[in-house]
């Protein structure tokens, strides 16, 4: 049996996603039932040298966007990273699974040997779609999410596996 391009991407990430949003939203109702300015949750970090609650989400939702983007051969949009409450994550959030959920198997199949190339602040990063996708965009977006619920998990938020997983 063969797993698809598509299916190895884009459902994937919008279970990430989908999950990221619950971990918000029990991060939202923990603030609220604590009386817990919500500002301290967007900004809060494992360790003062990583980046906040809320970059997490920006580059998670960044990597999904790009990912489905490149392996289509597609502009991606450009999302400013203003968002500084959770109803504002939320909605990126979204605004990312919608933009995947734009995204057909026929775009994306079959891109196992596009060449995609990354401009980072080190040079030039060049992979294969298969590459990229398995080696580089699935483990950056898994870290990121996983970071999000770290940071929220650390900070007295009432999380488990399953809410990381989407078994609830």
């Amino acid at each position: 049996m063969s797993i698809s391009m598509y299916q190895a991407s884009v459902p994937v990430l919008i279970r990430g996603l989908t999950n990221l949003q619950h971990i918000l939203g029990k991060a939202q109702a923990h603030a609220a039932e604590k009386q817990i300015d919500p500002s301290v949750f967007i900004g809060a970090r494992l360790y003062p040298d990583m980046l906040p609650l809320a970059r997490q989400v920006f580059i998670a939702t960044d990597t999904a966007k790009g990912c489905a983007a490149r392996l289509a051969g597609v502009e991606a949009p450009s999302y400013p990273d203003v968002e500084n409450t959770f109803d504002e994550l939320h909605a990126r959030i979204q605004k990312t699974i919608d933009y995947l959920n734009g995204f057909t198997a026929e775009q994306i199949d079959g891109t196992e040997s596009r060449q995609i190339v990354l401009k980072m602040r080190v040079g030039p990063l060049e992979f294969t779609g298969l590459t990229y996708l398995l080696g580089f965009v699935l483990p950056n977006f898994f870290f990121h999410v996983t970071t999000a619920y770290d940071i929220l998990r650390h900070h007295g938020v009432e999380l488990g596996k399953l809410d990381y997983l989407g078994g609830r």
